[in-house]
C-alpha cells in the first residue's frame, strides 16, 4: 500500500494543465473541493466526476497512474463507509444481528466514499502537473497579501515544497528498507491486516533515522548557502498570468456556478 502513495509526484508531460499558472491550479483544487461539498445529490457528483474527468484527460496524465494513489486509502474509504452505513439512523432496508443498514446511511456512504475519492485524485492532479518549486512559487504569489500582517508566506510555502518533496523520497527509502529486510527473511505480504501492521513496525526505527539525516542535510545545505527566508528574494521566472490561463479561470468559474445551479435545483 505505501508503494502506492503518489502524492507529491510530478508526472512529466507536455500538456496544457502542465503548462497553467501554479496560481490556476491552486484555486482550481480549491474550488473543487469547495464544490464538492456545495451540493448533495447524485448530479452533483455526476457533473464533478466528468469535469474532473476532463482534467485528467487534458492533463495526459494516465488514468491508471492517477487512480492509483486511491489504494494508499482504502482502509480510510472501508472505514468512512462503514461508519455511515451501520451508525445513521432512518429507514431500515437490511438488518442482521445487532447491525442495521438504512436508506440515509447507504446513501451518505456511497456519497462519502464518492466525495473522499474526487478530493484526492484532484489533489493528486494538482501535485502530478505541477513542479514543487513552482507549486511554491504559486502559493506565495497567491498568498503575498498576508506579508502585511506578518504572515511568513514564504517560509510556508517552502515548508510545503520540503514537504511535498520528501514524501516520494520517503517512499522510496520504505521500498529500500523493506527490500534489505525481505533478503534477511522479514515477511510483509503474509497474514492478517494486524500481521501486515506489526510487521511494518521494524521498518519505522531506520526509517526515522534516514528523515531525520536527509533534514539534517538539507538544513546544513541551505545554510551553506546563505538561506534566510523570503525578505529579498527575486526569481529568475517570474510568474505572469497569459491568455491560457484567464480562460481556465472562467471555466472554474463557469463550473462553480453550474455547481451551485445544480445543488438549488436537484435539493
Amino acid at each position: 500500500m505505501i508503494r502506492e502513495i503518489t502524492l507529491g509526484q510530478y508526472y512529466d508531460a507536455d500538456s496544457v494543465i502542465h503548462r497553467l499558472d501554479p496560481r490556476v491550479k491552486l484555486a482550481f483544487t480549491f474550488l473543487y473541493i469547495v464544490s464538492l461539498y456545495v451540493g448533495k445529490s447524485a448530479w452533483c457528483f455526476l457533473m464533478a466526476a466528468v469535469f474532473l474527468c476532463v482534467v485528467i484527460g487534458l492533463s495526459k496524465v494516465p488514468p491508471k497512474f492517477m487512480l492509483r494513489g486511491l489504494k494508499a486509502i482504502l482502509i480510510l474509504l472501508i472505514i468512512s463507509a462503514a461508519f455511515n452505513l451501520f451508525l445513521v439512523k432512518g429507514t431500515v432496508i437490511v438488518k442482521f444481528w445487532i447491525f442495521s443498514i438504512s436508506k440515509e446511511g447507504l446513501r451518505l456512504a456511497v456519497m462519502m466514499v464518492v466525495r473522499l475519492c474526487l478530493l484526492v485524485i484532484s489533489s493528486s492532479v494538482m501535485t502530478l502537473t505541477t513542479t514543487p518549486n513552482n507549486l511554491t512559487d504559486g502559493l506565495e504569489k497567491a498568498l503575498g497579501f498576508l506579508k502585511v500582517i506578518h504572515v511568513p508566506v514564504h517560509e510556508i510555502g517552502m515548508m510545503m515544497a520540503i514537504a511535498l518533496r520528501f514524501i516520494p523520497i520517503l517512499i522510496e527509502e520504505v521500498n529500500k528498507i523493506m527490500k534489505a529486510q525481505m533478503a534477511r527473511g522479514a515477511d510483509f505480504d503474509t497474514g492478517g491486516l494486524i500481521k501486515k501492521a506489526k510487521a511494518l513496525v521494524p521498518l519505522l526505527v531506520p526509517l526515522f533515522v534516514s528523515a531525520f539525516r536527509r533534514a539534517s542535510d538539507l538544513a546544513l545545505a541551505m545554510e551553506s548557502r546563505c538561506y534566510h527566508g523570503g525578505e529579498g528574494r527575486t526569481k529568475l521566472h517570474p510568474l505572469t498570468y497569459d491568455r491560457a490561463d484567464l480562460i481556465a479561470y472562467a471555466v472554474l468559474l463557469l463550473y462553480l456556478a453550474t455547481m451551485i445551479l445544480i445543488a438549488i435545483y436537484t435539493k
